[in-house]
């Protein structure tokens, strides 16, 4: 997914993901009545689709992350997608998740 690209059904993120609103929006610093209303139709502001992208899809902890590492994350994925892919592979087993 590219940055800002339309996210049509955070509900269903949501879903898969098995969080309720509160636990969901709150990673992305969204109260759950804000998050209501955008999984209800409501236009969505390219900063929050950018962070529920970030957060929910490519599983960055907002906490941890520095204004540089998107910028390399970006520019890596963009310049070269394998070993991206290879790295996020490698990083997850590390942090004990599976992708």
């Amino acid at each position: 997914m590219k940055p800002f690209e339309r996210i049509t059904n955070p509900r269903e993120i949501r879903r898969r993901l098995r969080l309720n609103q509160q636990e969901f929006w709150s990673r992305i610093g969204v109260t759950q009545s804000g998050g209501s209303r955008y999984e209800s139709g409501r236009g969505m502001p390219k900063p929050v689709r950018e962070l529920l992208r970030l957060v929910h899809i490519e599983g960055i902890a907002l906490e941890q992350a520095r204004g540089n590492d998107f910028e390399v994350v970006s520019h890596l994925k963009a310049t070269n997608p394998r070993l991206y892919r290879r790295l996020r592979k490698a990083a997850l087993r590390t942090n004990g998740r599976k992708k």
